[in-house]
């Protein structure tokens, strides 16, 4: 609408239907802005920025929640798996004992039948040489025997060790024996034989004065007393400290 103006001495007026054009558009400006920017308008949008920031932070703090639970949950089955594992270790070591244990054991037992079939090199008092396993097993069943009182099997088993084994380290424990088992079944000239010759071959033996002795008993025994004599002496001068110089020094009594 094109404006109409119309001066006066006064100045200028706006004519009625234009002023009232611009009144209007003024009180309708007037209106919109006191209502948009009053205090309770204020209010309103800080309300909806507070409860957006709220609702925000719960979706953030329910995440979070989410996330540590998941987290918890995690560290639940990881501890879970450790002490399986951990018992599957102790489980294992365990095995792994139990198989060294019984390695071990087997590995012994190999050893000790292996050296059972193999010569050994031992020294029995004094006297030292390569053993055969039979052997031994022939010299340990005629010594058993003597000791069950078994004295005509000893008698064998000794006689055809030595004959079997005339160079054994076990030879001079076999000499003396034999000569006990012999005197023992009151074979006198048999016993000194045997003692005899295991006292010539074997002079530093520490059985040497019992031997001696043995050999006295059989000469008392069988009548000769001054043979009996002559050799309790022997014992008692070369022997003093010996408890066959004892033996001797009681038994001259009956050789009188």
């Amino acid at each position: 609408m094109p404006v109409i103006t119309r001066f006066t001495k006064s100045g200028f007026t706006i004519t009625k239907s234009l002023g009232t054009n611009i009144l209007l558009s003024a009180l309708v400006l007037a209106a919109v802005a006191s209502t948009c920017f009053t205090p309770k308008a204020w209010a309103l949008f800080e309300d909806d920025d507070a409860r957006k920031a709220i609702l925000d932070l719960r979706k953030s703090l329910a995440a979070t929640q989410s996330a540590t639970a998941e987290l918890q949950n995690q560290l639940e089955k990881l501890k879970t798996d450790n002490a399986q594992l951990r018992g599957r270790i102790e489980t294992l070591e365990k095995q792994a004992e139990e198989l060294l244990t019984k390695q071990k054991t087997y590995y012994q037992d190999l050893d000790s039948r292996l050296g059972q079939l193999e010569p050994r090199t031992v020294e029995v008092e004094g006297v030292a040489g390569t053993v055969q396993p039979e052997e031994k097993k022939l010299y340990d069943d005629a010594l058993k025997a003597f000791q069950t009182n078994q004295l005509k099997k000893a008698d064998v088993d000794f006689s055809g060790f030595i004959r079997k084994y005339p160079t054994s380290p076990y030879l001079p424990l076999a000499l003396f024996w034999l000569g006990n088992t012999k005197y023992a079944l009151q074979d006198y000239p048999g016993a000194i034989t045997q003692l005899q010759a295991f006292v010539k071959r074997f002079s530093k033996q520490a059985r040497v004065p019992a031997a001696l002795l043995t050999i006295g008993n059989c000469q008392l025994e069988s009548g000769n007393k001054t043979a009996a004599r002559k050799t309790f002496n022997e014992i008692i001068a070369n022997y003093p400290d010996s408890d066959a110089a004892k033996q001797a020094q009681q038994a001259l009594g009956a050789a009188k």
